[in-house]
């Protein structure tokens, strides 16, 4: 699998170079806009990482999707960004981006929507992601449904069953949770976590999240759909 990895940062294109290295994946790194776009039209790549404040501006990232999308460009693009706030996110998602993930990140995490962004790309998998009670998470729509019917959740309570969703065997601690559905707060109280988880299982469910004894939250089991 080849990976186009548009990111101005040397020390973290390195490492993430280096941690998909381990899993077979070649990526080709583009320091900026430009030349990602230049190497882009040269090359076909199965998915682009791409940052979003460039050289060549703090939108540089959502200019160049919109310019590959122009072009008729699919390649799955995920934007690996600081700027992971819930408006900077639907930004980049309406404007062309297929995923989006907040740095820091969790290697483990972006192996996971790598593997899914290729699959639905090549057609070897769905959107959608079984949750328990009967509930489906469709990742393109962000979106969370049951029988065919959305469930109105807000933006940060999706963002929080879909962390458990894309991880469903892995338990969250608190603070980790905050960094992925918080990452432009840095001050949030933990306490603000166990509110949402609260609302989220009142909207869907008890079934839908099981409280991890000392160390968190994960998804709940999926026969807890019965």
């Amino acid at each position: 699998m080849r990976i186009l990895l548009v990111e101005d940062d040397p020390r973290l294109a390195e490492l993430v170079i280096e941690g998909l290295a381990d899993d077979g994946l070649i990526v080709e790194h583009a320091p900026t806009a430009t030349i990602g776009d230049a190497m882009s039209e040269l090359q076909t790549f199965d998915l682009i990482l791409l940052d979003v404040m460039l050289p060549e501006g703090r939108q540089a990232g959502f200019e160049l999707a919109k310019t590959l999308r122009s072009r008729r460009d699919t390649t799955p693009i995920m934007f690996l960004t600081a700027r992971a706030d819930i408006d900077s996110r639907l930004e980049g998602l309406e404007g062309g981006g297929d995923d989006y993930l907040g740095k820091p990140f969790d290697f483990r995490e972006l192996r996971a929507r790598i593997r899914a962004l290729v699959r639905r790309a090549k057609g070897g998998s769905s959107n959608v992601v079984a949750l328990p009670l009967g509930y489906a998470l469709d990742i393109a729509a962000h979106e969370v449904s049951k029988e065919g019917q959305p469930v109105g959740l807000t933006p940060r309570e999706y963002a929080l069953i879909e962390c458990f969703a894309l991880n469903p065997g892995r338990a969250y601690s608190r603070n980790s949770l905050i960094e992925r559905v918080w990452p432009e707060e840095s001050d949030v109280d933990t306490k603000v976590v166990d509110v949402y988880v609260s609302t989220v299982r009142r909207k869907l469910g008890e079934g839908i999240i099981e409280t991890v004894r000392g160390m968190g939250y994960r998804l709940g089991r999926l026969e807890a759909a019965g």
